[in-house]
């Protein structure tokens, strides 16, 4: 794909704001609790510099990876990926006893493909797609995957099966996107096989994380 010009200011900035965001997820999630404020309020204000810089600058949301013109090879890429981990999520929940499916995991598996996209966007995007574009400092792609792969995995921390697949997930997304640069497949498949990571593996209920103070469930 030829490159859009986007200034190394630009891309400088776009990290620097991911890098915000990081911190405010373990500001606002972890210390203070205020999980879905945060969620939301991230999701609308990333989702309006989409829209505003899909109006300044015509094509950067191809380049960034919001297309389908490639969607059925990116799944035909990860659907292998997944399936093993569908199989080894059940296997590892098995052993420890962690399988907590509820009917919870319903508006998870609805929902949580919305944030997933998001953290895609920036994780994937908006920082391996910037580090590998900068115009001067270009790092080699295996390094921009593996800077990418560590930062989403430390965004986790202190959850140490959450530290472990997120790392995972992310050097097969970080190959995938600088090979393909599909958002939308990344971001389906970020939100479900989170999903049954939290109920099989990690034994925790990311709805009632979620929702669970503001409808006092």
């Amino acid at each position: 794909m030829s490159l859009l010009f986007i200034s190394n200011k630009r891309r400088t900035l776009e990290i620097s704001a991911v890098i915000i965001t990081a911190i405010g997820k373990f500001i606002f999630m972890d210390w203070l609790d205020w999980r879905f404020p945060f969620v939301a309020i991230a999701i609308s204000a990333w989702v309006i510099y989409i829209i505003y810089r899909s109006r300044k600058q015509p094509g950067i949301l191809k380049y960034w990876g919001f297309r389908t013109d490639n969607f059925k090879k990116v799944v035909n890429m990860i659907l292998p990926f997944g399936l093993f981990a569908v199989i080894a999520f059940a296997g590892i929940g098995i052993y420890q006893g962690t399988i907590n499916i509820t009917w919870h995991i319903i508006p998870i598996l609805i929902l949580y493909p919305i944030w997933g996209t998001i953290q895609q966007f920036l994780l994937i995007a908006l920082t391996a797609g910037n580090l590998q574009d900068l115009k001067s400092h270009k790092l080699n792609k295996q390094v921009t995957i593996l800077v990418a792969a560590v930062l989403f995995a430390l965004v986790h921390y202190p959850y140490g099966w959450l530290i472990i697949g997120t790392f995972v997930l992310a050097l097969l997304y970080g190959f995938i996107y600088l090979k393909e640069r599909n958002i939308y497949v990344l971001g389906i498949f970020h939100g479900w096989l989170g999903g049954l990571y939290y109920y099989t593996v990690v034994n925790r209920d990311p709805f009632l994380e979620m929702f669970g103070k503001l409808f006092q469930i």
